[in-house]
C-alpha cells in the first residue's frame, strides 16, 4: 500500500490519452436482440468520442471483426477478449504519481458480488496493464470504479451498499474506506447507505451523483421525496449526507441539482434515465437523452454551463439504459502521463 499512496487518479476532465471501451458479446447475458442493441450503441458511444480523443474498443478474437464493421475507422481495436461492456467497472483504474508516471489501482471485478458471468472481463485490468507496460498495484478490494467518485483534489464519495457488502469485501467500512483513499489518493471519504439488492450494482454512485470539480457535486434527483421509491428514498438520504458534508479542503460541498426526466422513450421499470451517468473526454462532454424534450433541453444546458467550452453531445443510448447502465459506465479514460502543463 505504500506504493499505491504516492499515486492519484486524475479528475475525469483532466486531459486524457486515450478512451477505452469493451465490445459487449455474451450471450449468456443477452439475448441475440438485445445483444445486437447494446452493440450498436456502444459503437455510436465510441464514435461520437473519436471525434474528440482516440477511442480503443477491447474485443476479442472472432469479434473483432463484427466490431470492426461497427466502428468508424478513428476507433482502435485492441485484441483482449470481453464479456460485457461495463469498463467502468471491469476496465482499469488509472492513477498518477508526481512524477506523471502511470499505474493501475487493481479493484478486483466479480461481476458485482457474482452476479453475472466475468470469466474475460475479470482479467481486463491485468492485460491492459501488461499492453501498456504500467504497473497493477493491488488495492486489497473487490468492486467497481462506478462505485465511487473523487473530485481530483483528495475526497472520494460512494455508496456502502456496493463496497462494504459481504459479495464483494468481508471489510468494515471504515476499512474500505481507508483502502479506497490509498487506490485513489483521496484524503477525505463521504459514504452514503446506497441500497443492497434492487439493481446489479448494489447502488453505484456515478447514476445519482457525480463530482464535477474540487468539492462540487452534481446530483440528479426529484424535489418531493416519494415513499414508495427506494431510488427516491436513497437518493435524497445521498443528498442529505452530502449538505452536511464538507470536502477535503474543509468546506462545506457546492451542490448542483438536476431533476430526472419524465416522458422518456423507454418503458422498463428498470430503466436508468441518468444524465449524470456522462463521460467527460478532451474538449467534450458525452451525455444520454432520453426523448423528454425539455428535460434533456435542461440537462443539456446546465452540462454546457458545468464545462464550459466543451461541446455537450446528448446520444439515444436506450439499449444501454435498458441493461442498467449509461454512458459513464460504459467508458473508462486513461490520463495523460505527464500532467499539463
Amino acid at each position: 500500500m505504500d506504493v499505491l499512496r504516492s499515486y492519484e487518479m486524475p479528475l475525469e476532465s483532466e486531459p486524457h490519452e486515450r478512451t477505452f471501451m469493451q465490445w459487449p458479446v455474451s450471450l449468456e447475458v443477452y439475448d441475440r436482440a438485445s445483444l445486437a442493441a447494446v452493440q450498436a450503441s456502444i459503437a455510436d458511444i465510441a464514435n461520437s468520442i473519436a471525434q474528440h480523443e482516440p477511442v480503443v474498443m477491447l474485443a476479442g478474437g472472432r469479434h473483432v471483426d463484427a466490431a470492426r464493421k461497427q466502428l468508424s475507422g478513428e476507433v482502435e481495436v485492441w485484441d483482449i477478449p470481453t464479456d460485457d461492456l461495463w469498463c467502468r467497472d471491469s476496465g482499469p483504474t488509472f492513477v498518477r504519481n508526481g512524477e506523471g508516471e502511470l499505474a493501475i489501482a487493481h479493484i478486483r471485478f466479480n461481476g458485482w458480488g457474482n452476479k453475472q458471468p466475468h470469466r474475460e472481463d475479470a482479467l481486463i485490468a491485468p492485460r491492459l496493464a501488461e499492453r501498456l507496460g504500467v504497473p497493477l498495484l493491488d488495492t486489497g478490494l473487490v468492486g467497481e470504479q462506478g462505485g465511487v467518485e473523487h473530485d481530483g483534489a483528495g475526497t472520494l464519495m460512494a455508496h456502502s451498499s456496493c463496497w462494504a457488502n459481504p459479495n464483494r469485501n468481508r471489510l468494515s467500512e471504515g476499512e474500505i474506506g481507508t483502502r479506497l483513499l490509498d487506490a485513489l489518493g483521496g484524503t477525505k471519504m463521504i459514504w452514503a447507505p446506497g441500497i443492497k439488492g434492487k439493481d446489479i450494482t448494489d447502488y453505484h454512485i456515478d447514476a445519482l451523483a457525480r463530482f464535477v470539480g474540487p468539492g462540487k457535486v452534481l446530483i440528479q434527483l426529484g424535489d418531493e421525496i416519494d415513499p414508495d421509491d427506494p431510488w427516491s428514498v436513497s437518493g435524497h438520504e445521498t443528498l442529505r449526507i452530502l449538505e452536511q458534508a464538507t470536502a477535503a479542503d474543509g468546506r462545506k460541498l457546492e451542490i448542483v441539482r438536476l431533476p430526472d426526466p419524465v416522458d422518456i422513450r423507454s418503458r422498463r421499470d428498470d430503466f436508468v434515465a441518468s444524465y449524470v451517468n456522462y463521460y467527460v473526454c478532451n474538449g467534450a462532454v458525452i451525455a444520454a437523452q432520453f426523448g423528454d424534450e425539455a428535460a434533456d433541453a435542461h440537462a443539456r444546458e446546465l452540462l454546457q454551463s458545468l464545462y464550459p467550452g466543451r461541446v455537450v453531445e446528448m446520444l439515444d443510448i436506450d439499449p444501454i439504459g435498458e441493461s442498467g447502465g449509461g454512458i459513464h459506465c460504459a467508458t473508462q479514460q486513461q490520463p495523460v502521463a505527464k500532467p499539463a502543463a
